[in-house]
């Protein structure tokens, strides 16, 4: 080992560094000179003990220096690679975008929001109720007979304790005027249950929207019309026109089936209207009397109540022809109603 050849491991050393580009080759290069087991420089310094006395300061003043010129190499190389990693090529603002699709809302859940929006214009509020409900709820107070058959274990979901789950959202009108007085302005959606099989268009599981409004000032045919005719229009398009047929239900008198004007074909007939021009919607009517004398609301109160399936409205609105298809959860089926 002498001067010269230091001087030249020198100058091999920092020629390899200055040319190193990734961080993998400085490491590389940091073993090969000053690796412990391996490294050249730890080598020449065991040498040291060979080198004559007389010339030993200078030799382990040499063999320092190129210690420290290594490592300050090293350290430079280190950096400069390590930056040349991290840098960023420049972003092409050309380039399309990785957009990540965002939720949507259901169409179910869709229809109950805009339901609840419309009604809100006419001073409706949201009121909400319990799926278990008890049989006076559900039955009696809405005046329906002890031999009417949707009492019976085949249409109703019947519990041990004597208590069912709701097959309309009516006992919440039940539960509010039970706790309010005269006037009452609500709309109740919600989940209902009876004993259906499951096809096209019914579930044992499935939603409604009823609205209730009651008053100790007259109230007629007339502001029921008007209010369902608003929504209408609100809902289905601006000249979806509302028509009464008469019918029946326990817990109003006079009773009407709701009819809009298909929307699509504006009453010309069509495939979803059955050629018919109009499409049922809803069942409604003048709150039956003996319904307010049940939960003791004084004579002089009147009102109007109906009621909607909200899958149904759904269904006529997107042109969806199979309600099951709104329970898959399919995505391929959901996702064109974002």
């Amino acid at each position: 080992m002498t001067i010269d050849e230091l001087s030249q491991i020198k100058a091999t050393a920092l020629a390899e560094l200055a040319a190193a580009k990734t961080p993998d080759e400085v490491e590389a290069l940091r073993i090969k000179y000053l690796g412990a087991k391996n490294g050249l420089l730890p080598a020449l310094m065991k040498q040291l003990k060979d080198v004559p006395p007389a010339d030993k300061p200078l030799m382990g003043k040499e063999l320092n220096a190129l210690r420290t010129a290594i490592t300050d190499a090293l350290q430079a190389a280190k950096d400069a690679s390590s930056g040349a990693a991290e840098a960023v090529e420049p972003f092409d603002f050309s380039l399309p975008g990785n957009w990540n699709k965002s939720g949507a809302m259901h169409p179910v859940s869709s229809v109950i929001e805009e339901t609840t929006r419309i009604f809100a214009q006419l001073g409706f509020t949201v009121a909400d109720g319990p799926d278990m409900e008890t049989e006076f709820n559900n039955f009696d107070a809405l005046n329906t007979a002890k031999h009417h058959p949707s009492r019976d274990e085949r249409d109703t979901f019947w519990l041990a304790d004597g208590n069912l789950l709701r097959t309309q959202t009516s006992p919440v009108q039940i539960r509010a005027m039970l706790a309010t007085k005269p006037p009452v302005r609500i709309i109740n959606p919600g989940r209902c249950y009876r004993r259906d099989t499951t096809d096209a268009t019914h579930a044992a599981n499935f939603h409604q929207i009823e609205g209730l409004y009651v008053d100790t000032k007259p109230v007629s045919l007339a502001d029921l019309k008007s209010t369902l005719a608003h929504f209408a229009r609100e809902m289905m398009g601006p000249n979806v026109k509302v028509r009464f047929r008469p019918h029946f239900f326990p817990f109003t008198e006079p009773s009407v089936e709701v009819d809009f004007s298909c929307h699509l074909c504006h009453g010309k007939g069509c495939r979803v209207c059955k050629q018919s021009g109009w499409i049922e919607i809803a069942g409604a009517g003048i709150v039956d009397t003996r319904v307010f004398k049940h939960i003791g609301y004084p004579e002089d109160c009147y009102g109007f109540a109906f009621g909607m399936g909200v899958e149904r409205i759904a269904m006529i609105k997107h042109g969806i022809t199979d309600l099951r298809h709104l329970y898959t959860n399919d995505l391929r089926y959901l996702k064109q109603f974002v």
